[in-house]
């Protein structure tokens, strides 16, 4: 299910309209908002998990994308910003006539987020191999302080 970052209220504001009675949601004895006020999941694009890691030279992404080709796939950096964003489709689903379970994402995904350490932008490398994204950036290398004698 994709859902924003940092809605764990409308979670529960979810829940509780679920156990309140329906005369209830909506009035002025409880605040609760109506299931319709809600924004519609399909309104936002599925959030992707990500692993980010550091050796000592190389600053390392890897993203769980099975099921992507690589041609469904963008990537791209900017001022420390790295954003990958796709598409996830079920060629298969025009056949379903009737669903019993659908629990597996298929639509846009999308994921931007800032890189913890300074990175060569222009040395990366990315790899699509057995449903993982791995991009492997080498790190700019920090120079030790200098000491600075005072006149």
């Amino acid at each position: 299910m994709a859902r924003k970052q940092n809605d764990d209220l409308l979670i529960e504001d979810e829940l509780a309209a679920a156990f309140l009675n329906d005369d209830l949601v909506g009035s002025d004895d409880i605040d609760v908002p109506a299931v319709s006020d809600e924004p519609n999941e399909d309104d936002f694009p599925g959030q992707l998990a990500v692993d980010v890691y550091e050796t000592e030279d190389r600053l390392v992404v890897k993203a769980r994308t099975a099921g992507v080709v690589k041609e469904e796939l963008d990537v791209s950096i900017s001022d420390g910003i790295l954003t990958i964003s796709g598409t996830l489709s079920s060629s298969d689903e025009a056949d379903a006539t009737n669903w019993h379970i659908q629990e597996c994402y298929w639509g846009e995904f999308s994921r931007t987020l800032a890189l913890p350490v300074a990175v060569k932008e222009d040395e990366v490398e990315a790899v699509l191999k057995d449903g993982v994204l791995t991009i492997t950036f080498t790190k700019v290398r920090q120079e030790q302080a200098k000491k600075i004698q005072v006149l």
